[in-house]
C-alpha cells in the first residue's frame, strides 16, 4: 500500500434525489456511505481508498440503471461494437461508468457481437488513467486503480503527464491539470485509433458548474453547462495527410442525468471499490466550496428546482445553436484563402434576436481567428451594433479578427479575416501517418456515422421558440426562472446566497493574484512573428494553414533546361541540397504576407532582363557570368509565376492578403506564396491547404 493510503468504510447519508434525473433510495446496507466524506484535517496529499459495502446485488436496480445508460449511449449515436475509451480517475463516478460500459458492451446479444480478446479483455474498450504526477503516491494509486478496472474485463493504460514548463502553481492547479488531462486523453485515443471518449461528469457536476458560472455573470448559454456530446479537435499534423479532415475526438458524457448518489449506489450494488481524493475537500478551489455549500442544501425541492432551471437553460442552448447553424449555412461563405464573407441581406440581422446574433458572430470570429475565447461585455455589444448597421461602411477589429465591408458589395456584405495583430499560434512537428489509407478511411467514416446518428436523434428534441426561455438577455436567468415558476422563492434566495458567497471568494482570490503578480513582476511573452520550417516537416500555421515543402528530387545539376538559378542573398546556386534560396541550413521561415511581398511580385512581373536584374541586385555580377541561354528560361518562369500570382491576389481583398502565409529564406528573400501558387524556383515544391483546427460552428455538440 502506498504511503498515506487509508482504507475507509465511512458512511454516507442518502438524502439526494432529482425529479429531472434518476433518483435513488437509501442504500440497503448497514453502513451506507455518507453524502459528505469528512477527512482528517492533517491529511492533505493522500488519496483514500474506499471499500465496497458487503451487500448482495439488487438485480432489478442494476438492470434499471443499465437500461437508462444504454438509452443515453444510443442517443449519442453509439453502438456496442464501436471502439471507445473511458477517462478513469478511480472515483465512484468513473468506476460506475466503467461498470455500466462493460455491461453495455457484453450483456445479452451484445456479448457475441463484441466478444473478448485472447487475454480476456472486452474488445473495443480502453480505460485511460492519467497520472498527473503531482503527488508522490500518484503512480502507485494509478496502478491500484488499473488493477480494479482490469478486473471488470477492461484493458487499461496509465499515461503520465509531462510538465515541460514545471508543475502548475496552486492557484491554477485544477485548470492546468484539466487541460493536460484532456491533452493526454487525445494522444492516447489517437495512438489506439479510438475516436470516442466517455467522461463521467454527472448531474451534481452540472449543478456546481451552474453556480460557478452564475457567480461569473454567465448568460443562459454558459449556464446550460457541459454538453452531452461535443468534439475535441487535435492540432497534430499527422491527422491532415491525404486530404483527411480533422474529425477530432467525440466526447460523450452519458452520466449527466445520474446524480452522484446514484453512482455511489451503482458501485455498492455492483461490488466495485473506488477512491476518494482529499483534494476535493480543499476550499481553496471554487468547485469544492460550491460542492460543500450545495451539500448543505439537500432538500428535494431545492435540488429538483435547480436541475429544472439547468434543463431550461439547456433547451434554450439547443434552440440557439440550431438557429446559428441555420444562419451560418445560409449567410456565410468561407474562402480557401482563410477569410469569411457574411451576406447581410440574407442574414437580415434586424430580425435575429440579440442572443442568437451574438452567438452567430462569435462562432464566425472564433473560426477565422481559431481562438476559442468567449466574446463578452462591451466588445459583444459593439459587434452587435456593427453587424446590425446596414449597409456596412466602417471597419472593426475584435477577437483577433478584422471586419470591413466586402469589396464591390456596397456594404451589403462583411469581410471577416484574421487581424494582423492576432498573435501567431503554430504547431511544428514531423508529418507522418499513424494509419494506412484504408484504416484511416474506416475510422473516419465510423465517427461520421456516429455523429450523424446522434444528430438525427437530438434534432427531434430541439424546441421551437415557444418552448424556450431566457432569450431576453436584459433579465437575469434566475429572476426570470422565478417569474416563470421554474423555481420557488426559497430556491431563488438560496441560489442568490450561493452566488453572493462565491463572488466574495472570487474577489478575494483576484486580489491575491494581483498581489502575486506585482511582487513577482510577471511579464507577458510576445509571440514570434515567424516560424522556422525544415523540409519534410509540417507547419500548422496560425492553426489555419497546413504547410509543407521539399526540394524536387528530379532536378539535378547537368540536366540542361531543368537547371535553374535562385538568388541566395547575392550568390547563385544550382538546384541541389542547398538550392532555391533555402540556404545551407535548409530552413525556410513562414510568416504572414506583407506589402513588400506585393511590391516584389510587381517587380518580378515586369519582364526582367538580365541587365535589369543585375542593376536591381536581384542577381549578382558573379551570377551573370554563370547564366547560360538555357538557364534564362528560369527567369521567364519566374516572371510568369509572378504575373499569375498578382492576378490571383487582385481577387483577394487587401485585408485578407495580410494573413496569407509566405515562405522566405534566412535573408528575407521571398521563396513562395503557396496559397496563390507563386514560387521563386521550379524545384521548390510547396503545399498549402486551408484546414482550420476547429470547423465553423465548433463541431458537433448536443445539449439534450
Amino acid at each position: 500500500m502506498a504511503r498515506g493510503l487509508i482504507l475507509t468504510t465511512q458512511a454516507r447519508a442518502t438524502t439526494t434525489s432529482f425529479t429531472t434525473i434518476l433518483s435513488v433510495s437509501k442504500p440497503k446496507c448497514k453502513n451506507p456511505l455518507p453524502y459528505r466524506l469528512h477527512l482528517p484535517s492533517r491529511v492533505s496529499s493522500t488519496r483514500f481508498f474506499c471499500c465496497k459495502c458487503s451487500v448482495s446485488q439488487d438485480p432489478i436496480v442494476i438492470t434499471e440503471y443499465k437500461q437508462s445508460f444504454s438509452q443515453r449511449m444510443a442517443m449519442a449515436g453509439l453502438k456496442p461494437h464501436h471502439r471507445i475509451a473511458i477517462g478513469v480517475s478511480g472515483g465512484p463516478d468513473s468506476m460506475a461508468l466503467c461498470f455500466l460500459t462493460a455491461g453495455w458492451k457484453t450483456d445479452g446479444a451484445n456479448a457475441n457481437a463484441v466478444g473478448k480478446s485472447d487475454d480476456g479483455f472486452i474488445n473495443g474498450i480502453l480505460g485511460v488513467i492519467v497520472d498527473h504526477g503531482l503527488r508522490e503516491e500518484s503512480n502507485e494509486e494509478a496502478h491500484i486503480v488499473s488493477s480494479r478496472v482490469t478486473e471488470m474485463g477492461i484493458r487499461c493504460e496509465i499515461a503520465k503527464c509531462s510538465w515541460l514548463d514545471g508543475k502548475p502553481k496552486q492557484g491554477h492547479l485544477l485548470e492546468e491539470a484539466r487541460e493536460k488531462r484532456y491533452e493526454v486523453f487525445q494522444n492516447v485515443c489517437t495512438k489506439h485509433q479510438i475516436e470516442v471518449l466517455l467522461i463521467a461528469h454527472h448531474a451534481d457536476d452540472q449543478a456546481e458548474l451552474f453556480i460557478l458560472r452564475l457567480s461569473r455573470n454567465s448568460g443562459v448559454l454558459g449556464l446550460a453547462g457541459m454538453a452531452f456530446t461535443s468534439q475535441m479537435f487535435s492540432k497534430s499534423t499527422h491527422l491532415y495527410r491525404e486530404g483527411s479532415k480533422n474529425k477530432g475526438i467525440l466526447i460523450v458524457r452519458p452520466l449527466l442525468h445520474f446524480s452522484k448518489e446514484i453512482l455511489y449506489k451503482i458501485c455498492q450494488e455492483s461490488g466495485q471499490d473506488w477512491v476518494e481524493d482529499p483534494t476535493n475537500q480543499n476550499t481553496v478551489f471554487a468547485r469544492n466550496r460550491i460542492r460543500m455549500s450545495l451539500g448543505n442544501l439537500s432538500s428535494y425541492t431545492f435540488q429538483s428546482e435547480l436541475q429544472g432551471v439547468i434543463s431550461a437553460c439547456r433547451r434554450t442552448r439547443a434552440y440557439v445553436d440550431q438557429i446559428c447553424n441555420n444562419l451560418i449555412n445560409q449567410a456565410v461563405t468561407i474562402v480557401d484563402h482563410g477569410y469569411a464573407i457574411v451576406d447581410l441581406e440574407i442574414l437580415n440581422p434586424s430580425k435575429v434576436t440579440d442572443i442568437c446574433l451574438s452567438k452567430f458572430v462569435a462562432l464566425i470570429l472564433q473560426y477565422v481567428s481559431q481562438r476559442n475565447r468567449p466574446i463578452r461585455g462591451s466588445t459583444s455589444k459593439l459587434l452587435l451594433h456593427y453587424i446590425r448597421t446596414v449597409p456596412c461602411k466602417t471597419s472593426f477589429t475584435a477577437a483577433g479578427c478584422y471586419l470591413c465591408p466586402a469589396p464591390r458589395s456596397r456594404g451589403t456584405k462583411i469581410l471577416v479575416c484574421c487581424s494582423v495583430d492576432c498573435p501567431l499560434n503554430s504547431k511544428m512537428e514531423l508529418s507522418y501517418p499513424f494509419l494506412n489509407g484504408e484504416q484511416k478511411q474506416y475510422f473516419r467514416n465510423e465517427l461520421e456515422q456516429i455523429i450523424a446518428d446522434g444528430k438525427s436523434y437530438s434534432n427531434r428534441f430541439v424546441p421551437d421558440s415557444s418552448d424556450v426561455h431566457f432569450l431576453d438577455a436584459s433579465e437575469s436567468v434566475i429572476s426570470e426562472a422565478k417569474t416563470l415558476n421554474i423555481i420557488s422563492e426559497s430556491t431563488y434566495r438560496d441560489i442568490l446566497l450561493l452566488k453572493r458567497d462565491e463572488i466574495k471568494h472570487f474577489k478575494l482570490k483576484a486580489e491575491d493574484k494581483v498581489d502575486y503578480k506585482s511582487k513577482n513582476k510577471v511579464e507577458s511573452i510576445i509571440a514570434s512573428p515567424s516560424e522556422l520550417l525544415q523540409p519534410g516537416k509540417a507547419c500548422y500555421f496560425m492553426n489555419r494553414f497546413w504547410i509543407t515543402w521539399k526540394l524536387s528530387k528530379h532536378v539535378s545539376v547537368g540536366e540542361g533546361t531543368e537547371n535553374c538559378v535562385a538568388d541566395l542573398g547575392g550568390e547563385s546556386q544550382e538546384c541541389h541540397s542547398c538550392s532555391c534560396g533555402i540556404g545551407h541550413d535548409k530552413v525556410a521561415e513562414v510568416r504572414r504576407m506583407s506589402e513588400s511581398d506585393w511590391l516584389y511580385l510587381a517587380k518580378l512581373s515586369k519582364c526582367p532582363s538580365l541587365d535589369n536584374l543585375q542593376q536591381q541586385k536581384v542577381l549578382s555580377s558573379s551570377t551573370m557570368e554563370q547564366i547560360s541561354e538555357k538557364r534564362s528560361l528560369h527567369l521567364e518562369n519566374l516572371e510568369l509565376s509572378a504575373q499569375k500570382a498578382l492576378e490571383v491576389l487582385k481577387s483577394i481583398p487587401v485585408a485578407a492578403r495580410r494573413s496569407l502565409p509566405v515562405l522566405v529564406n534566412h535573408q528575407g528573400l521571398l521563396l513562395s506564396i503557396p496559397s496563390i501558387g507563386f514560387k521563386h524556383c521550379p524545384c521548390l515544391m510547396v503545399s498549402c491547404e486551408f484546414k482550420p483546427t476547429v470547423p465553423l460552428g465548433g463541431g458537433h455538440s448536443s445539449f439534450m
